[in-house]
């Protein structure tokens, strides 16, 4: 499993590692943020005239500090709120929550060679707990390698994190199940996917509401111009949940690129999370935000591209 430090019991809570660094670590300042951007999304970024917000079955968010991307995440996180736009929002009842797996990027856990499944309890944040969906994270365990249980790969990071903000604010405190990526590009990533996908589809079949939530940014530090071009580069096979094509497309980038030390970083979660789309049965992606971290204030020179899409189910 992991060379990490794992909390000791199975409802350990897990501590949050990036709060008042990736976003405010208050309560009040917190909201305050997640409110704003969430009313300042539409206007930035007006969803398309044909998405279905009633069919969102999967969402492409980034996760920088929310200073930079929370405009971009809060473009595809705000469909799961009741009222969509503009805080104060009533609570949304415990039975019509979706759950929402969350495949993150692996940042720092340098022995992962899987997908390490958070199996303890839930994530503290500044604005409350996230619940863990235990039955679904065992199911998923289940489906054998290269799914595992590891809580330690978890810890620091901070792919998943920056997302909990958005799922208690906008997603009625939905359960979550924490997946971390680790396992490559090619098929066994791919085949994992697509055993993730037939499950979910199994679920969502007997009654489950199910959201797949994929942890991403784009391309890493080069001037915006390039930064903008690579997301253009790869949204194509993005939207048409092809993680084959993505995969070779995203290698092109960084061979073909000078100063793109990644198209995106988070191309291991996103390469199974499309694979498991696809098997779900998912309609071709809608964008609905794309920038770079010029766009909030951050050195043209040197930027990070940021992309959200949305996944209708069939």
């Amino acid at each position: 499993m992991s060379a990490g430090v794992a909390p000791g019991g199975s409802s350990d809570p897990r501590p949050p590692a990036v709060a008042g660094l990736f976003y405010p670590g208050g309560a009040g300042a917190l909201r305050a943020m997640v409110d704003e951007l969430a009313a300042r999304a539409p206007v930035a970024f007006p969803a398309p005239a044909d998405l279905d917000l009633g069919r969102l079955l999967g969402v492409l968010v980034p996760h920088a500090g929310l200073v930079y991307s929370g405009l971009v995440a809060a473009a595809a996180w705000r469909h799961l709120a009741a009222g969509v736009a503009g805080p104060p929002r009533p609570p949304v009842p415990p039975a019509s929550r979706p759950t929402i797996v969350l495949l993150g990027t692996n940042h720092g856990a340098a022995w992962l060679r899987g997908v390490g499944a958070w199996d303890r309890g839930p994530w503290r944040t500044p604005l409350g707990e996230v619940a863990i969906h235990r039955d679904l994270t065992d199911a998923i365990v289940a489906l054998g390698p290269p799914f595992e249980p590891d809580a330690a790969c978890h810890l620091g990071e901070h792919s998943l994190e920056v997302q909990l903000p958005f799922v208690s604010r906008l997603a009625g405190g939905s359960p979550i199940v924490a997946l971390s990526v680790g396992c490559g590009t090619g098929g066994r990533a791919i085949d994992a996917g697509e055993r993730l996908g037939r499950l979910l589809a199994e679920w969502r079949a007997a009654g489950a509401e199910i959201v797949l939530g994929i942890s991403s940014d784009m391309a890493h530090y080069p001037p915006a111009a390039v930064a903008e071009a690579v997301t253009d580069a790869l949204r194509p096979s993005i939207v048409r949940m092809d993680p084959e094509a993505l995969a070779r497309a995203e290698a092109e980038q960084v061979r073909d690129r000078p100063g793109v030390s990644c198209g995106m970083c988070g191309i291991e979660p996103t390469v199974l999370g499309l694979a498991a789309l696809r098997a779900m049965g998912a309609r071709d992606g809608v964008v609905l935000a794309a920038a770079t971290s010029a766009d909030a204030g951050g050195d043209p020179r040197r930027t990070v591209g940021y992309l959200a899409v949305g996944f209708e189910a069939p």
